[in-house]
């Protein structure tokens, strides 16, 4: 059944609650509504209770205008608050930076688990070409060229154009596309690790990447561990981004149900 949750500027959030245990909040990347992170969910509801939620303007959930990444760590916080108070936060790709954004918030999270955010580098050049490619994505959208905004992004990350063209066309990215320049603003100017945030999320943390993935995204992993006050990583033989739930079951579930030191 669904459930909501009203955020601090009046936005209201859908959400499932699976299982129970010690709370879970999933958070998801680009394109991702609950039904993308909805096997997870299931298989981690044998140990947690998991709160699998829509970000603001996907699926369930309503959007209010002027977005800030800001109001999605207050929508976060709305519904650790809803499970009781504190909560561990997993999160994939930019949904990993948001829940480390939420994190370096001092928002009451026990543990923290990311799975591949998409830090790039930090040198001039690709801090100009992310920054190129996020005005462009927030271009077409503002023009309503969904398909358009899909394609630049999808072959900005190496897919071939008519792999590119024939997900662009699909009607369920179409629909969650407008939200795209939400996630680069969560992943900040450039898209390079935020040093402060990572230095402020202090909260015991566990950093994954797959060997199958691309290489930009285990570097990321291996800077991010440097940088976070209590953070390791574990490489996932065999995984990719897209890593279906079976492969991160287990990680998560050993990492969050360790004894604290």
């Amino acid at each position: 059944m669904t459930d909501h949750v009203i955020s601090a500027d009046g936005t209201r959030i859908a959400y499932d609650r699976l299982g129970d245990g010690p709370p879970l909040v999933l958070v998801g990347g680009m394109f991702c509504d609950r039904r993308t992170t909805g096997d997870l969910a299931k298989a981690l509801a044998d140990r947690f209770t998991v709160i699998n939620y829509d970000r603001r303007g996907r699926g369930e959930s309503g959007d209010t205008l002027p977005y800030a990444p800001e109001r999605e760590v207050e929508d976060i916080a709305a519904l650790i608050a809803a499970t009781g108070g504190t909560a561990s936060l997993h999160g994939v790709s930019s949904g990993a930076a948001l829940a480390l954004l939420a994190a370096s918030a001092g928002l009451p999270v026990d543990r923290l688990v990311l799975h591949e955010p998409p830090y790039g580098p930090d040198d001039d050049e690709s801090l100009a070409r992310t920054r190129a490619e996020a005005d462009a994505v927030r271009t077409a959208i503002a023009d309503d060229r969904r398909a358009d905004a899909i394609k630049l992004f999808m072959t900005s990350t190496g897919m071939p154009e008519q792999m590119a063209a024939g997900i662009s066309a699909d009607s369920g990215m179409q629909a969650i596309a407008p939200t795209m320049p939400y996630d680069y603003a969560v992943m900040g100017d450039g898209g390079a690790i935020p040093k402060d945030k990572a230095r402020a999320a202090t909260v015991p943390t566990l950093v994954l990447a797959g060997t199958t993935s691309a290489p930009f995204f285990r570097d990321a992993a291996a800077r991010l561990a440097e940088i976070m006050p209590d953070a390791r990583v574990q490489i996932l033989e065999g995984v990719g981004h897209d890593a279906p739930a079976d492969a991160l079951t287990g990680p998560i579930t050993a990492f969050l149900t360790a004894p604290q030191k």
